[in-house]
């Protein structure tokens, strides 16, 4: 009698025959492939819709891959990690070519990598061994998943399996910073905030979140809904949705919570009930502050705002 094999075992089966796995991170859901397979990374593009010069961050199970997957890694990369691993920052260094195939980089020299703070993705990639290289999983232009269902709905059969691991605990992506070079610079802000990682590295970084850059989810199509976003003062709303329902409009209203964490936890899935429910345009509340977890907040629905 054959013993039952269990979900990350079988993830992992999926996974090295070049299929692709939904799995949980705390930022966002993403959807795996084999980093190192040019045609698992071929189909994990052509199921997304994503474009093929467009990167994907190669997760892993420990800080200590760092240097197996990257190359010429700067001492600031591992201070970083040290600090910030398991957690949402992913860390743009050089690309080992025999460990992280051109494919999963947009044939790029560089490579984006972190270690995910959930206990599923973590057994997932200590199973595996390897780098798993995975966007969120969602169709490209999609909002991001920030549950199982999410994945399903989006993505149907073209997923083989989806890992359940409840909500995502941060709701929105990493932050993103690149250390190829003199000085570190932020190129997404998420789930790890600026003045932590000034801390860290001893003076505030630069940003350079806008234009050609290499990193994942810098679109604005990332975080776009099938809805029109507008942004509005709270004071606003009311005023704002009466002027739109008067030209027969379907208005849903996005309002900012007092917790900025709990902002960013709901972000997506309140989105995706909007679009449910067939809103024409959605008034979105920015949180009030500016810093932490709330620029990470305020820059997904700018960027949601301006993608049409």
């Amino acid at each position: 009698m054959t013993a039952e094999v269990g979900p990350i075992a079988e993830a992992v089966e999926v996974l090295r025959a070049g299929g692709l796995v939904g799995f949980p991170t705390e930022t966002v859901y993403g959807l795996g492939a084999d980093a190192a397979n040019p045609a698992a990374l071929q189909r994990l593009f052509a199921v997304k819709g994503r474009p093929t010069d467009h990167p994907v961050i190669v997760h892993v199970a420990r800080a200590a891959q760092l240097d197996e997957l990257g190359r010429d890694v700067p001492d600031v990369a591992h201070v970083l990690a040290t600090a910030c691993w398991p957690g949402p920052l992913t860390l743009v260094v050089g690309r080992r070519a025999d460990r992280v195939a051109a494919a999963a980089t947009g044939g790029r020299d560089t490579v984006g990598i972190r270690v995910p703070d959930h206990p599923v993705a973590i057994a997932l990639l200590d199973a595996f061994g390897g780098g798993i290289a995975a966007p969120s999983a969602n169709r490209f232009g999609r909002v991001s998943p920030t549950t199982a269902q999410h994945v399903r709905d989006d993505l149907g059969a073209d997923v083989d399996l989806v890992l359940d691991g409840g909500p995502s605990a941060v709701g929105v992506e990493s932050t993103i910073v690149d250390v190829t070079g003199e000085r570190p610079v932020i190129l997404r802000v998420g789930g790890i905030p600026d003045a932590r990682l000034a801390e860290l590295v001893g003076g505030r970084l630069a940003h350079r979140t806008s234009g050609e850059v290499a990193a994942p989810g810098t679109l604005p199509s990332h975080y776009a809904p099938n809805a029109r976003v507008e942004l509005v003062a709270a004071e606003s709303v009311e005023a704002r949705a009466g002027h739109l329902r008067a030209e027969g409009l379907k208005v849903g209203v996005l309002d900012a919570p007092s917790d900025a964490g709990d902002y960013a936890r709901s972000l997506y899935h309140r989105l995706r009930a909007l679009d449910r429910d067939g809103v024409d345009v959605i008034l979105a509340v920015p949180p009030d502050a500016a810093e932490g977890i709330a620029a990470a907040v305020a820059d997904r629905l700018r960027r949601a705002a301006s993608a049409r």
